[in-house]
């Protein structure tokens, strides 16, 4: 029995030992193109923007409707009972008697007329101009709505890239620190060193794996938003890869930002043409206008034109019997309704009053986003060269200070200050890095004349 229940638990042990070595499912890696795909498939905001798209042409649709003659059928059944009591009348001065009698008259009737609108105070061509803005500018929203989801996924997929980066930073610094801290221990042995160094040091590995720690924690919250943002479970596991977009910005893209500060009226300019939440403003403006053309056009009268054809009879299979065409002009001119005409101008007036400060506050706010958005991009330009000098400076001055203090001419501490500087100008340069990719995506965006 002993033996049986050794075979069992080494039978348990190898399969355990099997599942630990296979090999788990590989991460599917998304590029940026492939999340900017699957967000603006799968995206809330751009559903709703579309559905109330789809609204908006239909009110084109009716719109359109009013310049067409309308068009109705009618068909009726109408059954009359007529019951009179017995009574006496007078017929030549002798009176006659009438039994109690009772009769019922069926009405059959149907028919088909049909109407136009000639004129109507231009009531019809501002409803029409009305829709149509109306439905541009939904259009423009829709445009820009799907603009700002695409550079919402751009600044989360470059903060993922940005964070892996920051962990890669982290790993490489405990090594370092690890690797010193193993020739540490190793000089203490033979009494070249203190303990207090090896104490030392040990406290600064441990400082490193909490900063790994927590740049991880960093990272994999951020790919959690990502694929949140994105619209995929957060439970699967995915990589983020993408060849277009380098950790490092060559001499020809800085140059080329160089001076950027002085294109501001260019991209002004482009902005106000092509940037979809302003055209959706104008849009809006010009919907108001129609509005107001619209509410003025109670004022003036109404012409219908009308032609109806009937039949009508008292039994239905002979109900062709009788025939009626009719056909004719109706005038209505309201002359007075209580001062709601005058109340309907002035809510119009208002409203494209309103509308004419919503566009010129919009261009404001389209020539604060260009100006800092170029501000951004300037910016980054320096704090990116200012950080590849960081870098090498802090390079140089840790090679040195650990070769001294390999050789006892320097202290620990000016080598672990050296070591932090180090890691600080790497930090800096992946912040950098990201922040001048961003701030080149954000232009893009504030200018708006991208597609999506």
């Amino acid at each position: 029995m002993k033996h049986v229940i050794t075979l069992f638990s080494l039978s348990v042990v190898a399969s355990v030992c099997l599942l630990a070595q296979t090999p788990s499912a590989a991460p599917k890696t998304l590029s940026l193109d492939d999340a900017v795909k699957i967000a603006l498939d799968r995206n809330l905001d751009i559903a709703q923007a579309e559905n109330n798209g789809v609204s908006a042409h239909s009110g084109v649709l009716a719109a359109y409707g009013s310049y067409l003659p309308s068009l109705s059928a009618s068909a009726g059944w109408q059954r009359q009972q007529n019951d009179n009591a017995a009574t006496t009348v007078l017929i030549g001065g002798y009176p006659q008697f009438r039994p109690a009698a009772s009769s019922i008259t069926n009405n059959f009737s149907s028919g088909l007329s049909v109407g136009y609108t000639l004129f109507d105070g231009f009531n019809r061509e501002a409803t029409f101009n009305k829709a149509v803005s109306n439905s541009v500018s939904t259009d423009d929203q829709t445009a820009r709505t799907r603009q700002n989801i695409v550079f919402l996924v751009q600044s989360s997929y470059l903060n993922v890239l940005r964070n892996e980066q920051l962990v890669k930073v982290n790993e490489e610094n405990l090594k370092r620190d690890q690797r010193q801290l193993d020739r540490i221990v190793e000089s203490n042995k033979v009494g070249s060193l203190s303990i207090a160094d090896v104490y030392r040091q040990q406290s600064i590995v441990a400082t490193d794996e909490l900063n790994l720690i927590n740049a991880q924690n960093t990272f994999d919250k951020s790919k959690a938003d990502m694929l949140a943002l994105i619209g995929l479970d957060v439970a699967e596991d995915y990589a983020f890869a993408d060849k277009t977009i380098s950790p490092d910005i060559d001499e020809k893209e800085l140059k080329l930002t160089t001076g950027i500060m002085t294109s501001f009226d260019d991209l002004r300019k482009k902005a106000l043409t092509v940037r979809p939440d302003y055209l959706s403003a104008v849009e809006s403006f010009h919907g108001a206008e129609s509005g107001q053309t619209s509410a003025v056009s109670r004022y003036y009268p109404s012409l219908t034109a009308f032609a109806g054809y009937s039949l009508s009879n008292t039994e239905i299979a002979s109900l062709s019997d009788n025939k009626g065409v009719n056909w004719g002009l109706s005038l209505r001119w309201t002359l007075f309704d209580g001062f709601s005409t005058n109340q309907a101008i002035q809510a119009a007036a208002a409203a494209k009053r309103n509308a004419e400060l919503i566009v010129l506050q919009k261009e404001r706010s389209v020539n604060v986003d260009v100006k800092k958005a170029l501000l951004d991009v300037e910016s980054a330009r320096k704090q990116y060269a200012a950080s590849l000098k960081s870098v090498l400076s802090a390079t140089q001055d840790r090679r040195v200070a650990e070769e001294r203090y390999n050789l006892g001419s320097g202290t620990l501490l000016d080598l672990l200050t050296a070591s932090a500087n180090y890691v600080n100008a790497e930090a800096s340069k992946v912040n950098a890095t990201y922040n001048y990719i961003i701030a080149k995506r954000n232009l893009d965006y504030v200018v708006g004349d991208r597609p999506y």
